[in-house]
């Protein structure tokens, strides 16, 4: 691990809360481990397929694809989805970074290349088999990766100056928890992106596609669930684009 590398590493490690986690966290693997020897949860097909090692070595490349092409994310690359959720965050300078359910970690290294001086993207996964990966193919100056649950970030509240959580609130167990913890760790001002799944009209189609995807442990949500919830939380530049089956949400936290 280079000298940088190991800067980023400590201070991912130092951004963790309470003080008691932090002492008990382990960083021998080249991230930090917050749950040692608990497997990651696997309640459906797809999040087996999440924890799976051959799957995390092909997700960028061949998974990730095929599941964006079901999605009919029209006309969007691997490269523009990544841009998009640089220019949705308005990433620039030294901002610290939480990408939850980071995988194996391109976007976290994408992001964190937008990043300047004291920047650093953290992606967070709960998939030991994923977490491996980017700490193998991902790691630099400005990124480094913890294990955890997303549904109780280890994080103080007003910690990060960005959130984003791409392709992941349709697979979790507790989709609005986690959304709940987003919030809480961003600052006012701060920027938050999602891309999730959402529902088809007419009413008979979406009852055909929540069939299905239900079987593989995909939820389908609402076109208009996120952007209430940003709303009540009294969020503004709320923005949304759907492209498929797919939404992209984001907004600015007061």
């Amino acid at each position: 691990m280079s000298e940088s590398t190991e800067t980023a590493l400590r201070r991912a490690l130092e951004m963790i809360e309470p003080e008691m986690l932090r002492g008990l966290a382990r960083t021998d693997g080249g991230y930090v481990e917050l749950l040692p020897d608990v497997p990651a949860p696997n309640p459906s097909p797809a999040s087996i397929a999440m924890n799976n090692r051959v799957v995390a070595a092909i997700y960028e490349k061949l998974w990730r694809p095929f599941g964006v092409s079901l999605m009919g994310i029209a006309g969007m690359s691997m490269s523009a989805e990544r841009a998009k959720a640089v220019a949705d965050l308005r990433l620039s300078g030294p901002q610290r970074v939480l990408d939850v359910a980071c995988g194996p970690g391109n976007f976290t290294k994408f992001l964190s290349e937008a990043l300047t001086g004291d920047g650093l993207a953290v992606g967070f996964d709960i998939s030991e088999a994923m977490i491996a990966r980017a700490v193998r193919d991902n790691r630099g100056p400005c990124a480094a990766y913890v294990r955890g649950d997303a549904a109780h970030l280890p994080y103080a509240e007003a910690t990060f100056d960005a959130v984003c959580c791409y392709a992941a609130l349709y697979l979790v167990p507790q989709p609005m928890t986690v959304l709940d913890e987003l919030i809480r760790v961003l600052r006012p001002g701060g920027r938050i992106a999602i891309m999730t799944s959402c529902e088809p009209r007419p009413a008979p189609l979406g009852s055909v596609v929540g069939f299905g995807t239900g079987l593989a442990g995909v939820r389908m949500f609402p076109k208009n669930q996120f952007t209430d919830i940003f709303d009540r939380a009294g969020m503004t530049d709320i923005e949304q684009e759907i492209r498929g089956l797919a939404q992209f949400v984001s907004a600015t936290k007061q």
